[in-house]
């Protein structure tokens, strides 16, 4: 299957001559089963026409900035936020220069400049335009950001009589351009497309309405993974428990819960539609059986005894509620002074009794590792029979970046898109 199927492309097109190859581009994307929304600046008007590329394309063709009906039914920011990638095929000198210079006073720069697709010029002009300095400038602060690519230009016979470089390739070869950075963006993003819920933090169990049973987990582990996977292009939920960290760029919803009972309920049926659960919340196991109201006096009662009552399994129900196509589920288990032996030995254990896919196990009890610090140490236990896989000791954000290397992998042989 091409690496085309199903993108969004978002073909922009300038005024120069070789604007006519840009309808042999639209087709070829169209061919390989590609999404084209074509967007014209209004000298590519004067060299091929609007209908011409919304034939071709089966969309409308966006051409103005401020035009009510089509911002209403186009929309710059929805250009941008749907593309897999922008195309701009042929790239004059006037709007590499704009690009350059940050504007957005058409709709083609306003799309390039609020997208954060990948970007590939396709120069075409003037040999001597191409060799000027500015160009050079122009194009040279484009590359710096590493968003935008450059495809050619070809040498040879130019339009206005000129040898030399500045003909816009072949859209063949446009096409393979597009087809390698959307690749090179899979590699990079190995869970675009994957929808991923992870809870972190403690759980607070209130006793009255000032104390509560809780524990030292700081949630960053949970918050680094979050993290990775949004960077890797996952569609993320993050459900947290009372911690006070900010949340990492790129998560898509962020749900807050004090209890237990609470994370449960959060979790509800959106698990049913995941790709991957990471329970890397350290939830109570016990909560009051009653919460007294107001706040508990050693003055007013002399003593006090609060009895307790198991908390719901919240890891073990998520398994017991999807059947086997359920998502790739991933527990923790915070153990204390134990063999790396007996650690493996636990998650094993645990691995069985939560029909779990995966435990990251760690022992939260060495110094400077675990609950509350920035760094910790894990060791992966698998569902399948596989070698557990031991992480050394590492700041949790890094760690979470070898977390997610291990995972993926069984996630796309699991789930695979």
């Amino acid at each position: 299957m091409s690496v085309l199927n199903g993108k969004s492309i978002v073909l922009g097109v300038s005024g120069g001559i070789s604007a006519y190859k840009s309808a042999e581009l639209c087709r070829l994307l169209r061919k390989a089963n590609a999404n084209v929304r074509v967007v014209m600046t209004r000298a590519a008007c004067e060299f091929i026409t609007p209908l011409t590329l919304q034939t071709l394309s089966g969309n409308p063709v966006g051409r103005e900035l401020f035009d009510l009906t089509q911002e209403s039914q186009i929309g710059h920011i929805r250009l941008a936020d749907e593309a897999d990638l922008v195309v701009v095929a042929p790239a004059t000198a006037d709007v590499i220069a704009r690009l350059g210079a940050g504007m957005a006073d058409d709709l083609l720069a306003a799309v390039v400049l609020a997208t954060r697709a990948p970007v590939i010029l396709a120069p075409a002009m003037n040999v001597n335009m191409w060799e000027n300095p500015l160009t050079q400038a122009n194009l040279g602060r484009l590359m710096a950001s590493g968003q935008l690519t450059t495809v050619g230009p070809d040498a040879g016979e130019l339009a206005c009589g000129w040898i030399g470089a500045g003909r816009l390739v072949e859209p063949t070869e446009i096409v393979t351009a597009i087809q390698a950075r959307l690749a090179e963006r899979a590699a990079l993003a190995p869970l675009r497309g994957r929808a991923v819920v992870i809870t972190a933090g403690p759980t607070f169990e209130a006793i009255d309405d000032v104390r509560f049973l809780g524990n030292r987990s700081s949630g960053k582990m949970g918050f680094a993974l979050a993290a990775v996977a949004a960077r890797q292009g996952a569609d993320v939920t993050l459900i947290a428990g009372p911690v006070s960290l900010p949340t990492p760029p790129g998560v898509s919803r962020r749900v807050d819960v004090e209890s237990a009972v609470q994370m449960q309920a959060a979790l509800g049926e959106i698990t049913a539609h995941a790709d991957v659960v990471v329970m890397a919340a350290a939830v109570s196991d016990f909560r009051p059986a009653d919460k007294a109201s107001g706040k508990l006096s050693r003055r007013t009662t002399g003593s006090a005894q609060v009895d307790l009552v198991a908390n719901p399994d919240v890891l073990a129900g998520l398994r017991r509620g999807t059947d086997a196509g359920g998502p790739l589920l991933v527990g923790f288990s915070a153990e204390v002074g134990v063999s790396p032996a007996e650690l493996v030995t636990r998650a094993r254990a645990k691995l069985e009794e939560k029909r779990c896919d995966v435990i990251v196990a760690n022992d939260v009890g060495l110094p400077g590792l675990g609950f509350g610090s920035d760094r910790n140490a894990v060791t992966l236990v698998f569902g399948n029979g596989a070698a557990p896989v031991s992480l050394p000791a590492a700041a949790k954000s890094a760690l979470a970046e070898s977390i997610w290397a291990n995972l993926v992998p069984r996630l796309q042989k699991l789930r695979p898109i």
